[in-house]
């Protein structure tokens, strides 16, 4: 049993794993309502009964918070869009398709996180380093994914591209492929779409991410014909 693999942890390294997700659950939780700048760490140490000071040994700065949970839902839509490929026969496209759609549909669930982490994004001044996901966070958030703990967990950026080579191998799209320029257009979906759609409209989102990407996948499959010189 996987719980059993979590109990069989040492005391410590069970209780950080326990209080560090507990602080992003809290924080996501108070983003239903409110933005993350207006909740404070004092509050979010309340939830999980620690120190104030304590908040920092977790996290260095609030932001983290969301760098965290991007992490976390990364390691998840690995895990996802690997099954897809590997036990259902899907290709790399079709992984991605996933990753989308279950994207989308938390997107439902919770809209002002979403819009939290665009807002997080527009606000960088450079890529941010994430931290390391320990194996006791990894069988805590996850207790029911089986071989996650050795997946890579470092967010959108290295998400995408492992299913997109995926794709140029198995000849769904062209191996002269111009990765960066595919990279670009699909991170411009994934953000862009939901900002379309608005949270007044978030049911949108999924058919629309299917109709941006087959779009996206036929202009990267679409050679123009060569003038007769």
């Amino acid at each position: 049993m996987r719980n059993e693999a979590f109990v069989k942890l040492p005391l410590r390294q069970r209780k950080f794993a326990q209080t560090k997700l507990g602080l992003m659950k809290a924080a996501m939780a108070a983003m239903r309502k409110r933005p993350l700048e207006e909740i404070s760490t004092p509050e979010l140490c309340a939830a999980v009964s620690i120190s104030n000071a304590s908040f920092f040994n977790y996290f260095p700065k609030k932001t983290d918070l969301l760098v965290y949970f991007i992490q976390l839902w990364s390691l998840e839509m690995t895990w996802h869009g690997r099954r897809l490929v590997q036990e259902r026969g899907g290709g790399g496209l079709a992984a991605i398709e996933e990753i989308f759609a279950l994207t989308a549909r938390q997107v439902v669930k919770d809209p002002r996180i979403m819009a939290e982490i665009i807002a997080h994004q527009a606000r960088m001044s450079a890529p941010e380093i994430p931290q390391e996901i320990s194996l006791a966070e990894r069988l805590l958030a996850y207790p029911e994914l089986r071989g996650i703990e050795t997946l890579p967990a470092e967010g959108l950026d290295a998400l995408l591209p492992p299913f997109l080579e995926q794709a140029v191998a198995a000849g769904e799209l062209p191996k002269d492929l111009e990765r960066e320029t595919a990279m670009q257009a699909i991170i411009s979906v994934f953000f862009g779409v939901p900002i379309v759609c608005r949270p007044r409209d978030v049911h949108a989102i999924e058919p629309m991410y299917r109709q941006q990407l087959q779009l996206i996948w036929a202009g990267l499959r679409f050679r123009p014909a060569r003038s007769k010189s």
